[in-house]
């Protein structure tokens, strides 16, 4: 039997489960923090009454889907059968609404992150706190169904965000890591819990609206990185794991968000470094040395899995785009007969954006497929728009798309770095739009006037980072800090490659930028005028 085998068989691997908006990934790490297996399930919001959701079928089902292909890898690779792990841990993409009743019961649809209709919740709770609050953030939710006087309102009994809900069903436990904890509401660095003097202010406004809770009352407990968080139940490894391999007990550490398991995979929760997490959304974290001197709407305080206050920059667009654009180069292929793998378009399409113009050529993209909070738009409508004057070559269009998942990004970036003097020691990227080496690592230098750096795995560090956390609940020494453990464990040997940004490519980027800032009246009118 080989060595992996051997750790599989012997319940010493560990597990990391994260729900992504287009994928659930499960994956298991050795003991050198190694991926040995992973599965996978392919899944995607949708769009019902106005809301983008997911069903709780959706949830379990490709919970389930992605477990049992975890499973089969490891049947495959080592004929063994996945029976236990050393722990384990979920993680998922963070805010949103998910809120319970009396009966444990979903009172509404899960609103998801993507939702842009708390607008006036945010509006408010931000002047309150005096302090930020994003649409997407779970509180922005709640006082927003407070406003529209949601009959549901007076029955809820306790909110939580995806990752949270999984892991309360599968443990009983009612908890959640207080990076994800940190876009539910304002945390106090000091304290490591939610900030006492908001939540009071909140109650206050509950009770304006006759609302017959307390805040405090319907949140989750908040933990650090490397506390316990309860064990897998007999009920909940049925709900992953229907066949009855999988046994009932194995520790799970706190629950945690996409953005936290971003910050541990690329080893950036230390203060002055910072990660760039790019998927169907891209948040930019920089770990902050100092509060921020004044509120800004365009930065997200949260915090990393242990507790350090970071600034986020979050762009509700990405790569959905992108995506659509290589399907219908795929169908095209198809269409002539040739079959192409879609690894190498992605790969093909990217490296041709490297030979467009510096600008892009005068092209103005916009991935939006949802509205944009930094943009200030409600909704999306993909497009992309040129003069008769345009250099529109394939080049140039690759370039213009892989750009503009970038420039809402750039746009808080600059506020973070210019206005508030932020210093950065180190970015990382990771995620999907990285795999083809070199091209969107180029691009995004140029977009943050930073070198940026890419390590190995770059493509799948969500639940790499979840299984990480796992890890270190249960190797920890006493004492040892979440960061000292990641350096010198983790990544001690880790390889990466960087790239610095060249002149002529920030000027570039610059030049696309002020179009894209210029011309969002175009999306603007295209909501205005073009009906979903």
């Amino acid at each position: 039997m080989g060595k992996e085998a051997q750790v599989i068989e012997s319940g010493k691997a560990v597990m990391g489960l994260e729900f992504g908006s287009t994928r659930i990934k499960a994956v298991l790490i050795d003991e050198d923090y190694k991926v040995i297996a992973q599965g996978n399930h392919d899944w995607e919001n949708r769009l019902k009454n106005g809301i983008w959701t997911y069903s709780e079928d959706d949830i379990w089902e490709g919970l389930r889907s992605a477990y049992a292909d975890l499973a089969r890898d490891v049947k495959e690779k080592y004929g063994v059968v996945l029976k236990k792990v050393a722990s384990m841990g979920f993680s998922a993409m963070m805010h949103g609404y998910l809120a319970f009743g009396r009966e444990d019961n979903l009172l509404v649809p899960f609103r998801t992150w993507r939702n842009s209709i708390t607008g006036q919740a945010a509006e408010e709770t931000t002047n309150a706190f005096q302090y930020n609050i994003p649409e997407r953030w779970s509180i922005a939710h709640i006082y927003q169904a407070i406003l529209n006087k949601e009959p549901h309102v007076k029955h809820v009994k306790f909110c939580t965000t995806l990752a949270g809900f999984v892991h309360w069903k599968v443990t009983g436990e009612k908890v959640l890591g207080i990076g994800d904890a940190s876009g539910m509401f304002p945390i106090d660095p000091k304290t490591k819990d939610y900030d006492k003097a908001k939540i009071a202010i909140f109650n206050n406004l509950l009770e304006e609206h006759k609302v017959p809770w307390k805040l405090e009352d319907i949140l989750p407990k908040v933990l650090v990185a490397g506390e316990p968080a309860g064990r897998l139940t007999a009920e909940g490894a049925a709900l992953i794991d229907p066949t009855g391999n999988l046994e009932a007990g194995i520790p799970l550490c706190p629950p945690e968000g996409d953005a936290g398991t971003g910050m541990v995979a690329t080893n950036s929760v230390a203060k002055r470094t910072g990660n760039i997490s790019a998927g169907t959304s891209i948040f930019g974290m920089v770990v902050l040395e100092r509060e921020l001197k004044k509120v800004h709407r365009e930065l997200d305080l949260v915090t990393t899995p242990d507790g350090s206050l970071v600034a986020m920059v979050h762009a509700n667009n990405c790569t959905s785009d992108i995506n659509a654009w290589v399907d219908i180069f795929e169908e095209f292929t198809e269409a002539m007969g040739i079959e192409a793998n879609k690894g190498k378009l992605f790969e093909v399409l990217f490296n041709k954006a490297m030979e467009g113009d510096t600008d892009c050529g005068g092209l103005l993209a916009y991935g939006h497929l949802s509205g944009e909070n930094i943009m200030g738009t409600s909704e999306g409508r993909p497009m992309i728009v040129r003069s008769p004057e345009s250099n529109f070559t394939l080049a140039n269009f690759m370039r213009a798309n892989i750009s503009t998942a970038f420039a809402a990004l750039k746009i808080g970036m600059d506020i973070l770095v210019n206005e508030e003097n932020v210093g950065i020691d180190s970015v990382l990227g990771h995620g999907g739009i990285f795999k083809t080496e070199g091209v969107a690592q180029s691009i995004l230098a140029a977009a943050i006037n930073a070198d940026v750096s890419v390590m190995e795995g770059a493509g799948e560090g969500g639940p790499w980072g979840m299984a990480l956390l796992a890890a270190y609940m249960n190797e920890k020494e006493e004492g040892e800090k979440l960061q000292t453990y990641l350096s010198n464990k983790v990544f001690a040997n880790a390889k990466k490659t960087t790239v610095a940004p060249k002149l002529a490519d920030v000027k570039g980027f610059e030049e696309f930028t002020k179009r894209y800032a210029e011309g969002i009246s175009i999306e603007k009118a295209a909501i205005e005028n073009l009906l979903q």
